[in-house]
């Protein structure tokens, strides 16, 4: 099937040509190849699916106590009742009275006797046979049938293209040496039996993917990612980047400056991380580094300390937040830095006005400001920096993937690169970091400065809110501060949760000796700047506000943080809102408040974070929950990744796909380039990013 024949509804997926048909492997599997009598069906179909046939004797449309269609079916042994809520005219006149159908689904009791609803409907002769192998059901949106699938997918199949492009070409040495037991198929074969695997397959095994077949596919896919990061990692230390080794008169550089006026010593963790950074920063070719830390253990620092030596050689640095107050929090503390060494910064937001927008570009191309912060703003075509070095970006995961990319001048005739540095206090669990980090080289910052204190969290029903109430006019009369998160700004009635708006409302009125102050990401950004310094300054006791607050906010003060609808929040969220409480002296608490019927993945979600502070134990069941996309930031791409490896359960798989990844590019570069060109194709650069 060529791109020109591919239906429209095949387009809408992706599937216009017979290679992108046969990588559409289905999501599960129905058993068409077993036929029962009605009453055996009777029997077995309260258990699970069944198939069975019959004549329609029966067809009536019925409109109480709704719409709907009753279709009764016989065969020599019994009758079942078919029920259709929704249907179409179609389905009426393929269902007539005299029509000899094949059906499957599950039988339920109904009002009127055992009945299907909404059952798998074939119009078939009586004698029809059956498949030979199991019937695939395959991933597919509105629009779509399964039929028109599989039908193309058949055609693919047979397609001679297709034999070339799925042609065996990874060297049989290499794959024996790799997997000594291997007893996987070749490519062809386990796409072809993973669309028609015969009738005593091992479902279980197909349904979980580890089936060899699976396994074959997935083994390709991982080896297509890994050469991919691979390349890149070698690609980057081709290209060139100004080489930032210390100062020569290192004691009146900004550095020296900046490390003198720091109020406090580093940490040998943070010492360790800016030696690795130093190291990077003093190559010719582009940093790549992935800096991680958890909340509050220091990481801008380390990203300050990069900046300066950067400035130092007349470069420009830029810091990048994935929002407007974080960004603005950055900024604040660079300015608090910065400036009394005479640097001159500049700040770049979308919600600037034009005229304050273009004076900020102008310094830019000019020059003028050595140190740019803003928001994804700063990666707009408007802007156009005069002589960038560094670029760092915090949260990175929290930017969409194609946002990542690199960013490249030109300085007369010569293209160069600027170092790269990403921040995240959301800690990569391993399996994501073989992956999709390959190409980065990580460091952590894996211990907090001295002075913070474990923060205690605590799990409370939203019933006992009035206790809470009560314990948090306690704290604040001992002169602390404390924030209350709410998940929604106004009233939502798919979600009746209680609002910031609300909460604020009621909160001032149960607490009138204090002062409270409502900050949510509609406010402008004056409004939300001149709330956060007054929570700062103390004029503020408590702060009531959405998840606008989740990353960069630093008040010692603050060491009470109550989390409204806890049960709503993901485990990166809280992890990093509770980050907020635990930076001054006082003792420090979270309490996480949740509305009842919990479920059963919001309970162990709840009870992990009441166990454990470590990020890395949060992250890997973030990521078993989430999957990678949203981690990585890949969902806003609209490009999949990784489409059948499942990153914790075929973990071991990641080990093997390296190692093969090294020795086809040492050894075989043109097996290299066919396989890369049938699994990626376009997306080859994506993973570069």
């Amino acid at each position: 099937m060529t791109t020109k024949q591919a239906p429209n509804t095949l387009q809408k997926l992706g599937l216009n040509n017979p290679m992108a048909l046969a990588l559409h492997l289905p999501s599960r599997y129905e058993d068409e190849t077993e036929l029962m009598t009605i009453d055996e069906a009777l029997i077995q179909g309260r258990f699970s699916s069944v198939q069975t046939q019959g004549v329609v004797i029966r067809n009536q449309v019925l409109f109480r106590p709704r719409r709907q269609m009753l279709v009764t079916i016989e065969d020599n042994s019994e009758t079942l009742q078919l029920r259709f809520l929704n249907f179409y005219p179609s389905q009426q006149k393929q269902m007539a009275v005299g029509a000899h159908l094949r059906v499957r689904g599950e039988i339920r009791e109904g009002f009127q006797g055992p009945e299907m609803v909404h059952p798998t409907v074939k119009a078939v002769a009586p004698d029809a046979s059956l498949p030979v192998s199991l019937t695939p059901v395959y991933p597919a949106s509105a629009g779509i049938s399964q039929a028109v699938i599989r039908k193309a997918v058949a055609s693919a199949l047979k397609d001679p293209s297709l034999h070339d492009a799925l042609l065996e070409f990874l060297p049989k040495k290499l794959m024996s040496e790799l997997l000594p037991s291997n007893d996987w198929p070749n490519l062809k074969a386990a796409i072809t039996y993973l669309h028609q695997p015969p009738a005593d397959a091992d479902t279980s095994a197909l349904l979980e993917r580890t089936h060899p077949a699976w396994r074959r596919v997935q083994f390709e896919e991982l080896l297509a990612q890994q050469i991919s990061l691979k390349r890149a990692h070698a690609i980057r230390r081709e290209r060139h980047a100004p080489s930032f080794a210390k100062p020569i008169n290192e004691d009146s550089s900004l550095e020296a400056g900046l490390l003198k006026s720091l109020p406090f010593q580093l940490t040998v963790a943070q010492a360790r991380v800016w030696s690795e950074i130093g190291s990077d920063l003093s190559k010719s070719f582009p940093m790549n580094r992935l800096l991680q830390g958890d909340v509050g253990s220091g990481k801008t620092v380390v990203a300050a300390l990069a900046v300066a030596r950067v400035m130092d050689y007349g470069y420009q640095a830029a810091v990048m937040a994935p929002t407007e107050i974080l960004a603005e929090q950055h900024y604040l503390k660079m300015k608090e830095w910065f400036e009394p060494l005479g640097v001159r910064l500049a700040w770049l937001s979308g919600s600037l006005k034009a005229k304050d927008k273009r004076l900020v570009q102008e310094m830019i191309e000019s020059g003028q400001a050595q140190l740019i912060i803003g928001t994804h703003a700063l990666i707009q075509e408007s802007v156009s920096f005069s002589k960038l070095g560094l670029a760092v970006i915090d949260e990175q995961h929290r930017f969409g993937v194609r946002q990542r990319l690199e960013i490249q001048q030109r300085l007369g005739s010569e293209l160069f690169y600027c170092h790269q540095l990403m921040m995240s206090a959301t800690p990569i669990p391993r399996t994501l970091a073989m992956t999709y980090y390959a190409d980065l080289d990580v460091s952590i910052i894996d211990e907090l400065p001295p002075g913070r204190k474990p923060i205690a969290t605590k799990v409370v029903k939203a019933s006992r809110r009035d206790e809470v109430i009560a314990g948090l006019k306690s704290w604040l009369s001992k002169g602390l501060q404390a924030y209350w998160v709410c998940p929604l700004i106004e009233e939502s009635e798919a979600l009746q949760l209680q609002t910031a708006v609300e909460s604020f409302e009621q909160l001032t009125q149960a607490l009138p000796e204090f002062k409270v102050g409502l900050v949510h990401g509609r406010l402008k950004a004056d409004e939300k700047a001149a709330v956060m310094a007054a929570f700062k300054d103390n004029e503020i006791q408590l702060l009531v506000a959405t998840t606008v607050i989740e990353v960069g906010v630093d008040v010692p003060n603050a060491a009470l943080m109550v989390i409204e609808h806890a049960e709503r929040f993901g485990y990166a969220q809280i992890h990093q809102l509770r980050g907020r409480v635990g930076r001054g002296s006082a003792d420090s608490v979270c309490i996480l408040m949740y509305a009842e019927p919990l479920s059963l993945a919001a309970k162990e979600r709840l009870q992990t974070l009441r166990e454990t502070s470590d990020g890395f134990v949060i992250a890997e069941r973030d990521l078993s929950l989430r999957g990678p996309g949203e981690l990585l930031g890949a969902k806003q791409s609209g490009d999949a990744m990784l489409r059948f490896v499942d990153l914790q359960r075929d973990a071991w798989l990641i080990e093997l796909a390296q190692q093969a990844a090294e020795r086809l590019l040492v050894n075989h570069a043109d097996i290299v380039e066919r396989h890369l060109e049938r699994w990626l194709g376009s997306r080859r650069e994506f993973l570069k990013a």
